[in-house]
């Protein structure tokens, strides 16, 4: 089957994908997009999250053959060229990234929040972020990074 879906920006015609096959497994093995993870492939977890027309999603979730025309964006996606995003620069300096399976999906998840919510209080960074999980941080760096990003993201530019 042949998929036409437009990627962090890109549009992409992608041959060979299996009917059944998920947006997940699309973007990894045959985008070569390895930043979404696989983990749980049942949408519980997190580790997958993508944006599919602006709406948070789990990867592993949808069918490759619903993103047909549609636009998604990966944590490949969320930087610009080089320059990593406020988000993900906040994760790497608060040390939120120790096995780094779940960071990209924890990432997407942290900035669909700062981008709905600037100033996020605790119990609500706690909540948004609560369909991610982690085995090690403990998620304290995380609500830092999320914290260091949010004020971050309010300074003039």
């Amino acid at each position: 089957m042949r998929v036409q879906v437009t990627v962090n920006g890109v549009e992409q015609v992608v041959d060979g994908v299996w009917e059944l096959d998920s947006l997940l497994n699309m973007l990894r093995e045959h985008l070569g997009l390895r930043g979404t993870k696989n983990a749980c492939e049942q949408g519980e977890c997190g580790s997958c999250s993508v944006y599919l027309d602006g709406s948070l999603v789990c990867s592993c979730l949808v069918a490759a053959a619903q993103v047909e025309g549609r636009s998604v964006v990966t944590v490949e996606g969320l930087g610009s060229g080089d320059e990593l995003h406020p988000v993900q620069r906040a994760f790497l300096e608060t040390g939120s990234v120790q096995c780094g399976f779940c960071t990209p999906g924890m990432v997407v998840a942290a900035h669909a929040l700062l981008q709905s919510d600037g100033n996020p209080d605790e119990l609500t960074v706690r909540e948004e972020l609560s369909g991610n999980l982690c085995r090690c941080t403990g998620y304290t760096k995380i609500l830092d990074a999320v914290n260091l990003a949010a004020a971050r993201m309010k300074e003039p530019s």
